[in-house]
């Protein structure tokens, strides 16, 4: 078998193998194709120079060149204000401080506008609350002449409930004028005590006219440290000096409230309402709210409401609860009882002592919408539900 020729003797070193890299024409900057990119980009040298490219100050301003893709942006104060009123004053146009409108000028709530308007907003008070009116407060103190068409003009009145009932003095100080014989009826002297008389009679007292007076009911919410009385011996402040200028009439307290207590108060002349609403056997409803100085336990609640044994007899109330829902210190508490300081001992002999005690409800009457240390005459309604009992 022949031998190739082209196969080098084994004793000869092997030369390495040469590799030849075929390579193109590469094109010149310029001319190859701009891929994604649009064709006519100017070559390399034919850019303009500088002396032929727009000086400093010719080429286009702002918002004169085109924004391409973009609209045209308006200038400062040509855009249209989206959501705001169109109009508003621009910088520079503001009325200045001596322009505004002086204090009390504007229509608002008792803030100067200083020519600022208020975007979006009903000028004026809103509708929905109840305009202040500076002379709201005296519209409840208008007196009001009540219908008396109940009273019987014929039937028989004790003297010294007529005296009583005239604003001359309190019943038992008009047994002791009737029994010094300085009441007259008729021109006739009258000393017997628990005579009746006629409505029609000439009654004399102290050779003077005597006339029923109209019934008059006035409401008040007592503040603190005044005294529920008609005339303190020691010349401490009475619910009285705050009533002074309701009426000509005599008016003295319905019932008593202590010195520290607050709340509503009922004054009126009228004698057999005022027994009808203090007497126990008519049992009339009164709610207290009460502050203690630590918390009430569920256990001294459930005594309260099962009733208690004070030193002067048992005592039951109508109902008892938290008056506020965290605060366990604040108790309401609805009591027909009329016994002197009744709630507060009621309190106390369960080791609670009172910080505020404050009278929100008498027979139906509150004092909705009425200061402390102010008064109204009540309604033509709340006196007939007063006579007919609905409250009690």
């Amino acid at each position: 078998m022949e031998k190739k020729e082209n196969i080098q003797d084994s004793n000869e070193p092997r030369q390495p193998r040469q590799r030849v890299r075929i390579t193109t024409a590469r094109p010149t900057y310029g001319e190859r194709p701009q891929y994604g990119r649009p064709q006519g980009r100017p070559q390399y040298g034919e850019r303009p120079q500088r002396s032929e490219r727009p000086q400093y100050g010719e080429r286009p301003q702002y918002g004169e060149r085109p924004q391409y893709g973009r609209p045209q942006r308006p200038q400062y104060g040509e855009r249209p204000q989206y959501g705001r009123p169109q109009g508003r004053p621009q910088y520079g146009e503001r009325p200045q401080r001596s322009d505004r409108p002086q204090y009390g000028e504007h229509a608002g709530y008792g803030r100067p506008q200083y020519g600022k308007p208020s975007y979006g907003r009903p000028q004026g008070r809103p509708q929905n609350r109840q305009a202040y009116d500076p002379q709201a407060k005296y519209s409840m103190k208008k007196r009001i002449e009540y219908n008396e068409s109940h009273i019987d003009p014929n039937a028989p009145i004790r003297l010294n409930k007529f005296l009583a009932n005239a604003g001359v003095c309190s019943r038992r100080e008009a047994d002791d004028f009737i029994h010094a014989g300085v009441v007259t009826v008729n021109g006739e002297v009258v000393t017997e005590l628990g005579t009746k008389i006629m409505r029609s009679d000439v009654v004399m007292f102290h050779d003077q006219p005597v006339t029923l007076e109209k019934k008059v009911y006035v409401l008040l919410n007592k503040p603190k440290d005044y005294v529920t009385t008609s005339d303190d011996p020691q010349q401490r402040k009475t619910v009285m000096d705050l009533v002074k200028n309701a009426c000509p009439e005599r008016i003295y307290p319905v019932g008593r409230l202590d010195r520290n207590t607050t709340g509503v108060l009922l004054l009126t002349n009228d004698g057999d309402m005022a027994a009808k609403l203090t007497h126990p056997r008519f049992l009339k409803k009164k709610v207290y709210h009460v502050v203690l100085d630590k918390n009430v336990t569920l256990h001294d609640m459930q005594q309260i409401a099962d009733g208690l044994e004070l030193e002067d007899g048992p005592i039951k109330v109508d109902a008892v609860e938290y008056a506020h829902q965290t605060d366990k210190k604040q108790i309401g508490i609805e009591i027909h009882s009329g016994k002197n300081r009744i709630v507060r001992r009621i309190f106390e002999s369960l080791g609670y002592r009172v910080i505020k005690l404050d009278r929100v409800q008498f027979c139906g009457l509150t004092k909705k919408n009425l200061r402390r240390g102010d008064w109204r005459f009540l309604t033509e309604k709340e006196v007939d539900m007063l006579r007919m009992g609905a409250f009690e």
